[in-house]
């Protein structure tokens, strides 16, 4: 499939995936070191940000997933390509 989003999309996306393995990781971790401060603070600074950038990449190119709250109103329209295609 061509690229027809803007490359914007396609770099926030990228971010959020980035985001979301690193707080998958921290969950790993913590599931077996649940008393470090250190990764309780990384894994909640991380988990903020990844709720920062969804926000911010569904505000501009729509709903990430089923749930995603649609600031545009038009909840059933789907303005991007589907998620398995990009």
């Amino acid at each position: 499939m061509a690229n027809t989003m803007p490359i914007e999309y396609y770099q926030q996306l990228e971010e959020i995936q980035a985001v979301d393995f690193v707080i998958d990781e921290l969950v790993l971790y913590l599931d077996t070191h649940p008393t470090d401060q250190n990764a309780i603070q990384q894994y909640n600074h991380f988990a903020l940000y990844s709720k920062q950038i969804k926000q911010k990449f569904e505000e501009s190119y729509g709903p990430l997933q089923k749930g995603s709250v649609n600031i545009r109103q038009d909840y059933w329209a789907w303005s991007g390509p589907w998620p398995w295609q990009v």
